[in-house]
């Protein structure tokens, strides 16, 4: 196993923004599944005790270590690691905030990332495959390629007649969470996201922000993923999802429509004001430097910018977060951070030209 690098750039740390740039899509920034698994016969981690969860650690460590595809992966034990470096995972979507709080969990990542296998969080163990854009199908077929690679040398916890068994309630069955991070200022700037929220809810899908449960939905980022396993299939879940994530996506579509047709001068200038603080401010801090990249994809989507400095909004988003400022920056103040901040994103805006909207103005 190898150690990781203390310091590297979010584009090669984020799962969520992995991949090759051609499968992001302008509403889509990830997708993700993640399946709840434990072992028969210890107790679940809420129970064990810490020697237990060293031999919980032991046993699915060799498991993992023993898969080819997973070979030359990295383990990190959360009470090895500084709370800087917990955040920084946790920043980069690979560990949850629960695991990051838990001294004897463990992560276990590929090298490339995509995969991640938290040990002793909730659960014994919570695989985790992420991949970008809209490939919902692809990520359960690796996820489920190494779920069936672990059980031929794991005993797992399964009830014929309920499924995998799982410290929580609603995991139980499948033990899958499929979920998609989109991005909705549209919906979000015409005041229709409530709206939307109710609706998914009523039909079993929930509504999370950026970090997931309990987080803001900061620069209109939004996860959205399944609430129940028991008693569908995966396939039913996929599809399920799938369905009406496209009718988000549409429904995110026609908004930014709508807006451009009631009020198109307000909506750039809102764009303009960002790009103008993106490309001039000396103090960014991580909320406003959110909202104004998430007005910089928007007009990427709109061809106000070429469509490939997305993939520079999407690496800033993650570089712009509190723990990778201040590992980058080592500064000791706010002060410090928010300036080092402001520096980051004039690096990448000072130099583009000035957004050009007569192709998008009215009766042009």
């Amino acid at each position: 196993m190898k150690k990781q690098p203390a310091a590297s750039s979010a584009a090669a740390r984020s799962p969520g923004f992995v991949g090759n740039p051609k499968d992001r899509q302008a509403v889509v920034l990830s997708t993700r599944i993640r399946l709840a698994r434990n072992l028969n016969g210890p107790p679940f981690p809420a129970r064990a005790n810490a020697e237990q969860k060293e031999d919980i650690l032991r046993i699915c460590t060799n498991a993992l270590n023993a898969i080819p595809k997973l070979s030359g992966g990295t383990l990190q034990i959360m009470g090895k690691l500084t709370s800087e470096e917990r955040a920084l995972l946790v920043e980069d979507h690979i560990i949850s905030k629960e695991l990051a709080e838990s001294k004897e969990g463990a992560v276990f990542t590929s090298r490339d990332l995509t995969c991640s296998v938290m040990i002793n969080e909730e659960d014994h163990l919570r695989i985790q495959i992420v991949r970008g854009g809209f490939q919902l199908k692809k990520a359960w077929c690796q996820a489920g390629e190494l779920d069936s690679s672990l059980e031929k040398s794991l005993e797992l916890a399964f009830s014929p007649r309920l499924g995998y068994l799982t410290a929580c309630p609603t995991n139980v069955g499948t033990g899958m969470r499929a979920s998609a991070m989109l991005h909705l200022p549209g919906l979000v700037l015409s005041g229709q996201m409530e709206k939307v929220v109710r609706a998914i809810g009523a039909v079993g899908l929930a509504v999370r922000g950026w970090f997931g449960e309990g987080s803001d939905a900061t620069g209109s980022i939004f996860q959205i993923s399944n609430q129940h396993t028991l008693g569908f299939s995966e396939e039913h879940i996929l599809a399920h999802l799938e369905h009406w994530l496209k009718s988000i996506i549409e429904q995110e579509e026609n908004a930014r429509l709508r807006i451009l047709e009631a009020d198109d001068m307000r909506l750039f200038d809102q764009i303009t004001r960002a790009f103008g603080i993106l490309q001039n401010a000396l103090l960014l801090t991580s909320a406003e430097a959110m909202g104004a990249l998430s007005f910089m994809r928007l007009a990427c989507d709109l061809g106000l910018l070429p469509p490939s400095i997305r993939a520079d909004m999407d690496r800033l988003i993650i570089e712009c977060q509190p723990a990778h400022v201040l590992t980058a920056s080592g500064a000791k103040n706010a002060r410090g951070r928010d300036a080092y901040r402001a520096l980051l994103t004039l690096k990448t805006f000072r130099p583009l030209p000035p957004l050009d909207f007569r192709r998008l103005l009215r009766g042009t």
